[in-house]
């Protein structure tokens, strides 16, 4: 199984993404890890990503993914997901880029059933304390209103868990461990 932790900065996925990988023994690939120089400077320079700057790097962790799904093994990533089309190119890679006149969600299915989407969600204004609050980070706080701009919700048929973050990660990780559980106990068809 694959679980992906999403949402925008600052919601707690790379913490989250921490926490649930010792907890579970599960390697943890870190979206950020992936992004290309460019990208971090751009960030950096508080300017927001483009979908073109984003593609490359989605297919990058779509590789992980793939990778990772081929062998069995489970594993978590960290990553932002914010649009359908980036987490259609996270499970289908180039694939979900279909030609216009075919539009990919019609042809892709919308998940696979070993793959869900942990959707970390919470208020704006919390979400900004946190980010002028951390140190050491390339992401800077002004950018997040960029990505509530960009973010699509995740809907039910692409295996969502969304969780509010005013909950603790001991708790959120509590609940994604019961589901992983009752994964286990009922094999995924």
């Amino acid at each position: 199984m694959i679980y992906i932790i999403m949402g925008v900065s600052g919601c707690g996925k790379s913490t989250l993404g921490a926490f649930l990988s010792e907890k579970l023994g599960w390697p943890l690939h870190e979206g950020d890890d992936f992004h290309p120089p460019e990208n971090i400077e751009k960030m950096a320079r508080g300017e927001p990503l483009t979908d073109q700057d984003r593609l490359p790097w989605l297919l990058k962790v779509h590789e992980v993914i793939e990778r990772e799904r081929c062998s069995g093994t489970d594993a978590l990533v960290v990553c932002s997901a914010l649009k359908r089309l980036y987490r259609q190119i996270l499970l289908h890679g180039s694939r979900a880029l279909a030609s216009p006149s075919s539009r990919a969600e019609d042809i892709l299915p919308p998940t696979f059933p070993d793959v869900f989407f942990i959707f970390l969600h919470g208020d704006y204004d919390l979400l900004h304390q946190r980010m002028v609050a951390r140190r050491g980070h390339y992401m800077k706080a002004d950018l997040l209103r960029s990505q509530f701009d960009a973010l699509e919700p995740p809907t039910d048929d692409e295996n969502v868990l969304p969780m509010d973050i005013r909950r603790s990660i001991p708790d959120i990780a509590m609940e994604v461990e019961r589901h992983v559980t009752s994964l286990k106990t009922s094999p995924v068809t």
